[in-house]
């Protein structure tokens, strides 16, 4: 995920924090030390530190109980509004995309237990004031986890009960079907998240809204991609056609390029055809606006880490791909010609041609 860097691996995945997440912790220290001086912003930093904590336990009950059924979790990520943990693929199996998906809430209740069990307070003086700084950290953090463990469970997508409901549908429909149903009800319960964070002047609340919208459409999508993607191969999706640079052309050259085609994206060939990389349109603008010279060869700004597949692969593997964040998947011969390369936008518009 762009804007987010590593602190480091933990139990096999890569812990990664969003430069937001900053923000939130300064706009939480600046309120508390508005109310209550520097003692209650530490107080609610510690508070929201001791949180993301359980937040990212919540995210490595996903990634252990994936685990067990072969699939990788190469990162997770914390977010202003809660983690996430990024599998290498949601399992397929309907009972075992219920077990991964309940595995995350059921890592609270745990922690709920714990807490309860260390003696934090439940009763209701406690929950009135779990929003303040001189509450019991440990009721607060009890409360807080009880509260992750149901709202997650609510059956809208992308929420782990919306993916519990999700593999449910399954049970009955196509995938396809099933996602797109979870994810309209994930949408539904956005709208109604969003209206009552606008009218309860409460941010983080919105914010919260926007992200499932938004992640509830953009799962949607990406199953219905790669329903499409199980039955084409790289051949039948490739850009044959496009304008390649060679190891000689400059950043000159490159502009030129870019103002006489519509590609967005630019593959560099050796003299036998045999790719060396791309540069993409946002490089080579970020690159001119730096002041860098015209003259530099577009070799010293190219993306040298693009996947390539043969003509006959599925378009599922170049879909894995793209998902790692490359520009774009080159699909080369067996003696490592580059014949044409593969874009999501193109494979979006495969879709949109075969109609779903």
């Amino acid at each position: 995920m762009t804007w987010s860097f590593s602190i480091g691996r933990v139990l096999g995945s890569e812990l990664r924090v969003h430069v937001t997440f900053f923000l939130l912790l300064a706009w939480v220290g600046f309120a508390a030390y508005s109310d209550g001086g520097w003692a209650a912003a530490v107080d609610n930093l510690v508070f929201v530190l001791a949180l993301f904590g359980c937040v990212v336990a919540h995210e490595f009950g996903h990634a252990l109980m994936a685990r067990r059924y072969g699939i990788k979790t190469p990162d997770i990520t914390l977010l202003p509004i809660g983690g996430l943990a990024r599998l290498e693929r949601m399992p397929e199996n309907p009972m075992q995309e219920v077990l991964v998906a309940l595995a995350g809430p059921a890592v609270n209740v745990a922690i709920w237990l714990l807490l309860v069990a260390l003696g934090a307070g439940m009763n209701a003086e406690a929950l009135a004031r779990v929003d303040q700084a001189n509450a019991d950290l440990l009721g607060r953090l009890a409360y807080v986890n009880l509260f992750l463990a149901v709202f997650n469970l609510i059956p809208a997508f992308p929420m782990d009960g919306g993916r519990v409901f999700r593999a449910l549908l399954c049970m009955k429909m196509d995938r396809v079907r099933a996602t797109r149903i979870a994810a309209i009800g994930g949408q539904i319960v956005a709208v109604g998240l969003g209206f009552l964070g606008l009218t309860s002047a409460n941010p983080i609340l919105v914010l919260i809204a926007v992200f499932v919208f938004v992640a509830a459409n953009a799962e949607s999508q990406d199953v219905a991609l790669r329903s499409v993607a199980r039955s084409v191969l790289a051949r039948d999706a490739m850009i044959t056609e496009f304008h390649a640079l060679t190891q000689v052309d400059t950043l000159n050259t490159t502009a030129r390029a870019v103002i006489q085609t519509t590609q967005h994206e630019f593959p560099v060939l050796d003299p036998d055809g045999v790719l060396l990389g791309f540069v993409t349109r946002n490089k080579l603008f970020a690159t001119l606006a730096s002041d860098h010279p015209r003259s530099e060869p577009v070799t010293e700004i190219m993306d040298r880490d693009i996947p390539q597949v043969a003509l006959t692969s599925g378009l599922e593997a170049v879909l894995n791909a793209l998902g790692n964040g490359a520009p774009a998947v080159a699909v080369c011969t067996r003696a490592g010609v580059m014949v044409g390369y593969i874009t999501r936008e193109n494979i979006g518009e495969l879709m949109v041609i075969r109609g779903r």
